[in-house]
């Protein structure tokens, strides 16, 4: 089940290890930390620190949680060879199940998505940059404990005291845990002196035709999107980011998503959505290192140089109309997408991953792929992309329609959100046939941090 928070609903805050003291003026040490598992802990200590998990959050969590079982597997990298089913950011990861925190990119954009996923939207309650640049840097340690399959290092034995970690995680592996962190436009104000560092158009996407916005889905001072192969590492790492937040943001709206698992399709396919469509299939390669300079990091000629190898994320929760969708003909559905429901090709060709031929005509003289079919219009003239990284969701029921609340929990990376995607997302707005099937009811963009050197925190290129 997704959460909405205020500042009303945050318990008083308990002084832990990793949690913010914003009354202090000393900061978070940046030197490398070492892990609980660095000492040996007995299997009563295990079991102690499972059992402090609040096992009755996770079951009020949204139905993904249901196939919490098919976890635990690995993914392949993505091909570099253009135009191949490789070049969707799917498949199982060889050599082990961790990412580093640390790197010139930040994890969780080019990687391989994982199967589940938790994205939580933050309002900073502080009002210096002394107190964010506190929380920055105990986020970045908690980050790169929880993504090397570490408990949150400190006092778990203590009877008298709450524990450092959780414990819901106890035992299990990372499964491929990437945390990664970005700044709304909200951040760039008065609060932290950091209105002249706010990167050119930076902002709130502009009104397209058809949005529905509502207010509980939109915006945030901060993101932080988490995703694992496992869904009760991707909350347990939620969980333990939120509750070192105390004092010093609140949560202002979250959502879990999932995909396909690797158990579930060992060859690996490109994941479908819950129209019963492939999704991702025309996504770049993201083995293809020029391609991403281009078409995904930020460069240095771009401005706002703190953003330097950062990546600019936008965030779109599209809810479907699953009922309608649902009494739709085969015929209809294809045409919507302009894609074979089965095989993911393009109408007219046969490949899921042959690029389609937008000349061609049916004996009555029609497009064979509809002039307002998804596939086109989102394409146009095919010399602007995006890297998309969405995941399905779903939260229950609608209480005043009595329809399923569920859709496409959609994230897209790109160097400029001015130049790639509103321009895309105005063509869509505007003919797309898949219109009638679906409504953007939330949104938000955000500028996601360079990658984090030993010893650095996140943004601290920015604060």
């Amino acid at each position: 089940m997704s959460k909405k928070n205020s500042s009303e609903d945050q318990p008083k805050s308990t002084s832990v290890p990793y949690e913010v003291d914003s009354t202090s003026s000393t900061e978070v040490s940046n030197e490398p930390q070492t892990g609980v598992f660095k000492k040996p802990v007995s299997r009563r200590d295990m079991l102690r620190l499972a059992g402090a998990s609040g096992v009755g959050l996770l079951l009020g969590s949204s139905g993904a949680l249901g196939i919490m079982k098919a976890t635990g597997l690995t993914k392949q990298p993505a091909s570099d060879t253009p135009g191949s089913a490789e070049n969707v950011t799917t498949g199982i990861t060889h050599g082990g199940d961790q990412h580093s925190f640390y790197g010139t990119h930040q994890a969780g954009i080019v990687t391989p998505s994982q199967n589940f996923m938790c994205f939580a939207s933050f309002d900073v309650t502080l009002n210096d940059a002394a107190g964010l640049r506190r929380l920055f840097q105990a986020w970045t340690k908690a980050s790169a404990s929880l993504m090397a399959g570490e408990l949150l290092d400190g006092q778990n034995e203590n009877p008298n005291l709450p524990p450092a970690d959780t414990g819901e995680a106890a035992g299990l592996s990372s499964s491929n845990l990437t945390i990664t962190f970005g700044a709304g436009p909200a951040l760039f104000d008065h609060r932290f002196g950091l209105s002249g560092k706010r990167p050119a158009n930076f902002k709130d996407l502009p009104a397209f035709n058809g949005d529905n916005l509502q207010s509980e889905w939109c915006g945030g001072d901060l993101a932080v999107q988490i995703c694992a192969d496992d869904m009760q590492v991707a909350f347990h790492a939620m969980r333990n980011l939120i509750r070192i937040a105390r004092g010093s943001a609140v949560l202002r709206w979250s959502q879990e998503g999932f995909q396909r698992s690797s158990a579930a399709d060992p060859n690996q396919a490109t994941p479908r959505n819950l129209m019963g469509f492939k999704d991702g299939t025309a996504n770049p390669s993201v083995k293809d290192n020029a391609m991403m300079n281009e078409v995904v990091w930020v460069q240095p000629q771009d401005g706002a140089g703190w953003m330097t190898n950062g990546s600019y994320m936008v965030v779109r929760r599209i809810r479907m109309r699953i009922e309608v969708w649902d009494r739709s003909s085969l015929a209809d559905q294809e045409n919507t997408f302009g894609r074979e429901r089965v095989s993911g090709a393009p109408l007219g060709s046969h490949n899921e991953f042959d690029r389609g031929d937008m000349e061609a005509k049916d004996t009555s003289g029609k497009p064979v792929i509809p002039m307002n079919a998804h596939m086109r219009v989102a394409r146009g003239d095919g010399t602007m992309q995006i890297l998309r990284r969405p995941y399905s969701y779903s939260s229950g029921m609608d209480k005043v329609t009595g329809q399923l609340d569920a859709g496409l929990f959609f994230i897209s990376y790109q160097r400029s959100i001015e130049k790639q995607f509103i321009p895309m997302q105005q063509r869509l707005a505007q003919i797309d046939a898949l219109n009638e099937y679906i409504q953007h009811i939330g949104s938000a963009v955000f500028a996601c941090f360079p990658g984090v050197q030993q010893g650095g925190y996140i943004g601290d290129q920015l604060v």
